[in-house]
């Protein structure tokens, strides 16, 4: 739907074009030489693009990346979609309690718990691999919450009719309660993905191997390439940024089909 109002549209275009001038300037950087950017001058290569991935590994960390982020996402939001469904509709012994409990830990500083995560990771030798970066960040209480007040909105009467048909509580969380559920589970796979992708301190702290590393810690570490000249390569580091950003935005536009109907869905009631 287009804006009556010409005015409402133009400052709708100056203000989508200030939020992203900074990836636009970042984009744009990428393409230049460092002694472009010092200088002030203006110039266009794909070198930076060609370094990241040749002579810094940029490929290997961008893989560790998409399997890390892709396999938190799917069991983060597998995990957070049972708790939900078994938190929205079954009334146990201890259930509130452990809702409560769920909550609590949205309180809890992810920083606290890096010591206890590590430790535990250690013991079990579960360091310096796949399953050490994975492990601690399929649990999000947040999640869980999100999913039991969007499952609770939905009719139990359909749940019903299920049961009299013969379904069990697993059909009628797969058949009935997920795809009628797609706009929040798909914000909150948005919201987890992007939470692990933008991950540092974990990964830093958890994997000591190069081959392990994922794109924020080879990010990181191109800002001390030159430590004897004193200058950073400027190009370089927007060319990673840039590398960074396009999966997320990928992901983004995966899911805006579903975004935009579970504010619709939500507006109508």
């Amino acid at each position: 739907m287009k804006p009556d109002n010409p005015l409402i549209a133009l400052l709708a275009l100056v203000a989508g074009v200030l939020f992203l001038s900074p990836v636009l300037y970042s984009i744009w950087m990428s393409f230049q030489t460092v002694d472009a950017v010092y200088s002030g001058g203006v110039s266009f290569t794909v070198d930076n693009y060609t370094r990241a991935f040749g002579e810094f590994n940029f490929a290997r960390y961008l893989l560790n990346s998409i399997i890390v982020s892709g396999l938190v996402t799917v069991l983060g939001i597998t995990l957070a979609t049972m708790a939900a469904y078994a938190f929205a509709r079954f009334n146990f012994r201890g259930g509130n309690f452990l809702f409560a409990a769920t909550v609590a830990t949205l309180m809890i500083p992810s920083h606290i718990t890096l010591i206890p995560n590590y430790l535990t990771l250690a013991k079990v030798g579960l360091l310096d691999s796949y399953a050490g970066l994975i492990l601690p960040a399929i649990s999000n209480g947040f999640a869980a919450f999100f999913l039991r007040q969007y499952i609770r909105g939905i009719p139990k009467a359909l749940d019903e009719a299920a049961y009299m048909d013969g379904a069990t509580p697993s059909k009628v969380l797969w058949r009935i309660i997920v795809p009628l559920s797609r706009p929040a589970i798909a914000s909150m796979a948005l919201y987890i993905f992007m939470t692990e992708w933008n991950s540092y301190i974990w990964p830093l702290v958890a994997v000591g191997k190069q081959d392990l590393y994922t794109l924020q810690i080879g990010l990181a570490r191109l800002y001390r390439i030159n430590p004897g000249e004193g200058l950073v390569d400027w190009p370089l580091v927007m060319a990673a940024s840039t590398i960074t950003i396009l999966p997320v935005l990928l992901g983004f536009l995966m899911v805006e089909r579903h975004l935009v109907r579970g504010i619709t869905m939500g507006a109508v009631k």
